[in-house]
This record gives structure tokens, C-alpha cells and sequence, in this order.
């Protein structure tokens, strides 16, 4: 781990952070809030279409309910009509009346009776035995005798079971007398009995008394203040019109829907829950807060491996960039080691020329003196002789160091491309001494010269060589160097026999400050300097290589045709 890595978690970790929060803020606040505003809208959309619906079916079945009960009285009304008090107070003719009635009503009319003034019922048809029952007395007798039409409240009367009666006034001789029905009280309930919505909408029918005038579908106890109240509340010429009122029951919401019934002596009720009602719209609800919990989960996964992903490439970058920091000190280090040099190489050059000189005014001197005065004049010649060779030896040195510091002028020379090679074999032979190296050269002879830059020629191939090297540094190996003509290209072959370079990073090797070598080892710019210089020599420089094998770098200089016919003439 980097120094950048050791030093900086912490403010990494804090980036993630702050990405993730970002990133989450950005995506789910907006979310949330069409989510509620939509949520609000829809919940209040669908709650008003319920109760509308529910409103609607109400005074649907209002309308068939009092359609029911006013068709019974048109049902008497047509027949006290259609005969005479007469023929209907025959018990026979009665008969064949109620017999008729119940086929054109689906047997909706259980029997049928002709009560005088008094309530004694002078004829009847039914299957009660009811012929000269007294009703004096009883409670649907007195309203129905100061109404024309009455429509009595569900009672068990004489027979003991539950019904209701419809009656038509009628007038005899200045005596009035009544035509009443009893209604089949199954064929009634189930008119309200069909009303059935969810799971646990009923309808009910109450009069004002809070009597229930129909059976309890679910057998439950209800409660009867509200439909009583509501009867208390309103008018009966309020007609049909429907009421809603949400109230609690043991804790659970019920919705009442309710409306007047038989002119307002009835009250029409729809019973149902409001877990019921709403059941389409709490299971939407799940669904959606099921797919909002979902999203949140998938917006903060993706924003965690998005925040990971975007903090991992700023690491990178801030790892590259501290390590091009590094090479950008070390290139300068190097730079500053090559001034040195070139400045060490310079100084030492003066002395060295004055060795020399004075290696040969004293063989001058020797020469021009008596043999015999000067003893042991062989060693003093063989000294002077190695003092000046020596001498001619390192200036040489010191001119090819200065001519690679890039001292010396760099303009194109005409040049031996096999010299300049050999040149940079020799400034390399310690390197390749003391890494255990052996040098295999296959130089072709006769190869035309040409005008390149020997200084920069030989740093290009100085650096081909010490990567070689390095490539081959501890256990050592061989390094081949060879050149030859092709086509219109002098060409210098640099191949060893090291591990080679991955073919994933192969493509890279020319580009700045990239390396395979340790930090403080390489710089990342010596081939890329290579590239430039043989690019502006007009050459190229390409590479081979196989993990395992080895590396060969191609380094192509163009052959001067000038030159070439200089030389052939």
C-alpha cells in the first residue's frame, strides 16, 4: 500500500460517504415525494370513487325497494279496481283473484283479505285459515283505516311468523272498508338479501322505531343508533337521498351508507368495513410501498458500488499522480546527475589533456638527450608511453559522457551505424560486467553510413541496453545486438533472453512515466525519449516480446541517399 493509501483512508472513506449521500439524497427525497404525492392523490381518488359507488348502488337499491313495495300496491290497487266490494268479499272469487296475483308477482302475495271498518275481516284467501279475523285492536289496522294506501312494518300478527301488509282504502255504501296483502316476507328480504359488497357489506332495513325489517345476513348485533338518529335527523321528504358516515365499532371503522325508505318511515343502510371497502386500495398500497422499498434498496446498493467505483478511480488517480510525482523528482534527479557529470566530465578533461602533453614534451626531451646520461630510460619510455595512452583513454571517455549528457552538439553527423553501436556497448561495460551479462554481437559489414546524431543515437541504444540488463538482473544472461539493412532503414537489433513483457502492458511501454519497475528504480521516460528521438531522426522503434522468451526491440534509422552515392562513387 501506497503512503497516499496509508494516509488518506479515512478521507476516502468520508468521500464514499458523502457520494453515497449524494447520490441518495438526489434520488430518493424526489421519491419519496411524488411517491406521498401520488400516494395522497390515488388514496383520496379511489376513497371518493368508493363512497361514491357505494352511494350510487344505495339509491339503486332504494329505487327497486320502493319499486317493490309501491308495485304490491298497484298490485291491490288494480284489483279493488278492477271489481266490486261485492265480488271481492266472496271467499271463491277472492280465491281465483289471489291465485291470479301470485302468478303474474312470482307468488310475491301470500294471501289476500277484505277488512271492514271495524277490522273484521269479511273474506280471505290464504292458507292461514284467517276467515273472520278480528285486526280491531291491532296497531296496522288503526294506520291503515285513516290512510288511503299504508304499507305496514315487518310483525309476526296472528300467524306468528314475519311479514307486512299493504292496504288500499276503499268506500261502500259511505262505509270504508280495506283490501289488504300480506307480502312473502323470503321474496322481500331477498330484494335487500342480494345487496352484498366485499366480504362484509350487508344491507339492512330498519324502521324508526330501530326494528330490524329484514333478516341479519351475518347474524351479527347491531347497533341501531346510527340508522335511528338518522331517521330523527331527517325529513321524509328527503326522499332518497344517501348519507355517509364512517363510525367505530369495537374499534373498527364501519361505513354506513343510509337513505329513506317507504316515505321515509324506512331506512335503507349499507353496512361494510373500512378494511373491506378499501381492500383494492390497502393491498395497492402494499404493492407500492413493497416496490418503493425495493427501489430504496436498489438505489442505495447502486450507490454504494457507484460511490466504491468513483472513489476507487480518484484513489488510482491520486496514486498515479503521487507516483508521477515521484518520477517527475527522479527525472529531475537524474538531470541533475547528468549536469554533474557532463560538468565532472569537462573538468576532468583540461588535467588530462596537460597529462598528456607533458607525457610527451618529457618523450621529446628523452629523445633529444645522451642515451647513456639518463639511466633506465627504457621504464621512463614505457611510463611516458603508458601515461600518454592512458591519458588519450580517458579523454575519450570523458568526450563519449559528454557527448551522451547531450554536451555536445546534437546535429546529424555522418556516421558508421556498427561505430556508434560499439560506442554504446563500451560506456555500458560495467553495467553489463557487474550483471553477470554476456554481449553476443552480429554486426553486418558494409553497411552504408548515415546522418543521424550520434550523441542522441547512442543514448537510444544505451537505454535499449540497461533495460535489457535489468530485465535480466540477478541471475544475468545474454543480450544480442546486431544490425543490417532493410530496405531504405539502417536497422539495430537489442533482444535478451529475460521473462519478457505482459502482452496487457505491452502497448504501453512507450508511453511517459510508465514502468515496471519499483518506485526510485526507473523513471518511466527512457523509452519514451527513445520514441521521440527516433521519431525526429525520421526512424521508427517497435517491439517484440513473449512472456518467458525474451524481448527484442527494433530501433530503424533511414539510410541518407546522398550519403549512399557519396560513398559508392
Amino acid at each position: 500500500m501506497s503512503p497516499i493509501n496509508k494516509n488518506h483512508d479515512s478521507y476516502y472513506r468520508s468521500l464514499t460517504r458523502n457520494i453515497v449521500l449524494i447520490v441518495v439524497s438526489v434520488s430518493v427525497i424526489p421519491l419519496i415525494l411524488i411517491t406521498l404525492t401520488i400516494r395522497h392523490f390515488s388514496q383520496t381518488s379511489f376513497k371518493d370513487n368508493i363512497l361514491k359507488y357505494l352511494k350510487v348502488l344505495n339509491k339503486e337499491q332504494n329505487q327497486n325497494i320502493n319499486g317493490f313495495l309501491y308495485q304490491r300496491l298497484a298490485d291491490i290497487s288494480l284489483l279493488m279496481d278492477s271489481y266490486t266490494f261485492d265480488q271481492l268479499a266472496n271467499h271463491t272469487f277472492l280465491e281465483e283473484r289471489l291465485k291470479s296475483l301470485q302468478k303474474i308477482s312470482n307468488y310475491t302475495f301470500v294471501d289476500l283479505g277484505v277488512v271492514d271498518s271495524s277490522g273484521v275481516q269479511l273474506s280471505y284467501a290464504g292458507p292461514f285459515g284467517l276467515k273472520s279475523a278480528d285486526y280491531g285492536d291491532a296497531p296496522w289496522f288503526k294506520d291503515a283505516i285513516r290512510s288511503d294506501t299504508y304499507i305496514s312494518d315487518v310483525f309476526l300478527g296472528l300467524r306468528d311468523i314475519p311479514h307486512f301488509i299493504v292496504a288500499i282504502k276503499g268506500d261502500h255504501n259511505g262505509s270504508k272498508w280495506l283490501l289488504r296483502g300480506t307480502v312473502d316476507f323470503e321474496k322481500f328480504n331477498s330484494v335487500v338479501q342480494n345487496i352484498r359488497i366485499g366480504e362484509t357489506g350487508v344491507a339492512f332495513i330498519f324502521n324508526k322505531k330501530g326494528e330490524i325489517q329484514t333478516n341479519s345476513r351475518l347474524g351479527i348485533l347491531l347497533d341501531v343508533e346510527p340508522y335511528t338518529s338518522y331517521l330523527a335527523s331527517t325529513t321524509p321528504d328527503a326522499g332518497s337521498e344517501t348519507t355517509i358516515r364512517t363510525l367505530k365499532d369495537n374499534g373498527v371503522n364501519i361505513i354506513h351508507v343510509m337513505s329513506r325508505l317507504k316515505n321515509g318511515d324506512w331506512v335503507l343502510a349499507f353496512r361494510q368495513t373500512e378494511q373491506d371497502a378499501y381492500k383494492s386500495l390497502y393491498a395497492v398500497r402494499s404493492l407500492t410501498i413493497l416496490i418503493f422499498s425495493i427501489g430504496i434498496v436498489g438505489i442505495l446498493m447502486v450507490s454504494a458500488v457507484l460511490a466504491r467505483r468513483i472513489v476507487s478511480r480518484i484513489k488510482r488517480v491520486d496514486e498515479e499522480k503521487e507516483i508521477l510525482n515521484e518520477k517527475m523528482i527522479e527525472a529531475g534527479k537524474l538531470a541533475s546527475i547528468g549536469e554533474l557529470a557532463a560538468g565532472i566530465a569537462h573538468e576532468i578533461n583540461n588535467p588530462v589533456a596537460v597529462m598528456v602533453e607533458e607525457a610527451g614534451w618529457m618523450q621529446d626531451l628523452i629523445a633529444d638527450a645522451d642515451p647513456g646520461s639518463i639511466p633506465m630510460v627504457e621504464e621512463f619510455e614505457r611510463s611516458l608511453n603508458q601515461i600518454k595512452a592512458q591519458g588519450v583513454r580517458c579523454k575519450q571517455i570523458t568526450h563519449k559522457l559528454l557527448s551522451f549528457a547531450r554536451k555536445t552538439d546534437p546535429v546529424p553527423k555522418r556516421v558508421n551505424i556498427n561505430e556508434v553501436t560499439r560506442e554504446a556497448i563500451t560506456l555500458c561495460k560495467q553495467r553489463l560486467t557487474s550483471g553477470n551479462v554476456k554481449i553476443q554481437v552480429e554486426f553486418t559489414e558494409g553497411l552504408p553510413p548515415t546522418r543521424i546524431s550520434p550523441s542522441e543515437t547512442q543514448q537510444i541504444l544505451v537505454n535499449l541496453i540497461n533495460n535489457a540488463v535489468d530485465a535480466l538482473e540477478p541471475k544475468g544472461g545474454i543480450i544480442r545486438i546486431s544490425t543490417k539493412r532493410e530496405d531504405d532503414y539502417l536497422v539495430v537489433d537489442v533482444s535478451d533472453n529475460g521473462p519478457g513483457i505482459p502482452k496487457s502492458i505491452a502497448p504501453r511501454i512507450f508511453d511517459p512515466f510508465f514502468t515496471t519497475k519499483p518506485v526510485g528504480k526507473g523513471t518511466g521516460l527512457g523509452l519514451s525519449i527513445c520514441y521521440g528521438i527516433v521519431k525526429e531522426l525520421g526512424g521508427e522503434i517497435t517491439v517484440d516480446t513473449e512472456e518467458g522468451v525474451g524481448t527484442s526491440f527494433h530501433v530503424k534509422f533511414p539510410v541518407s541517399k546522398v550519403i549512399e552515392k557519396e560513398a559508392k562513387s
